[in-house]
């Protein structure tokens, strides 16, 4: 081997390993930050669902209830409702952090009783 020629090799491998590295910890911050967003999306729909029960709730105990806005743990529902007749209309916006996720539900009033009609994500 003539002189230098080791250091020349040990520096390829070192710069080799340096660049496998760094793609590895580039991955791993990236899926991080990914399984953040999901956690928080999962978290914004159930707020947003917790808020629409309330509504829920909220009507059958009196029916002129219109919305109002909820902190509920880390987050904030905010539920909007309007009525037309016997039909209520419940939209519960969650949001914790960026992730906000909506809900709708459709409900009938009469007879003292509160039906749910259909309950849906919405965007």
């Amino acid at each position: 081997m003539e002189k230098g020629q080791a250091l020349i090799t040990l520096l390829f491998f070192v710069i080799i390993g340096i660049t496998v590295t760094s793609a590895a910890v580039a991955i791993i911050i990236v899926n991080s930050q990914n399984a953040t967003k999901f956690q928080q999306g999962i978290i914004a729909y159930a707020i947003a669902e917790s808020g629409a029960e309330n509504s829920l709730l909220r009507l059958l105990r009196d029916p002129s209830y219109t919305g109002e806005t909820l902190t509920i743990g880390n987050g904030t529902a905010i539920v909007a409702v309007r009525g037309v007749g016997n039909a209520y209309i419940a939209t519960s916006s969650g949001q914790i952090g960026n992730a906000l996720r909506k809900v709708q539900v459709n409900a009938t009033y009469s007879n003292n009783l509160l039906t749910v009609t259909s309950q849906k994500e919405i965007f």
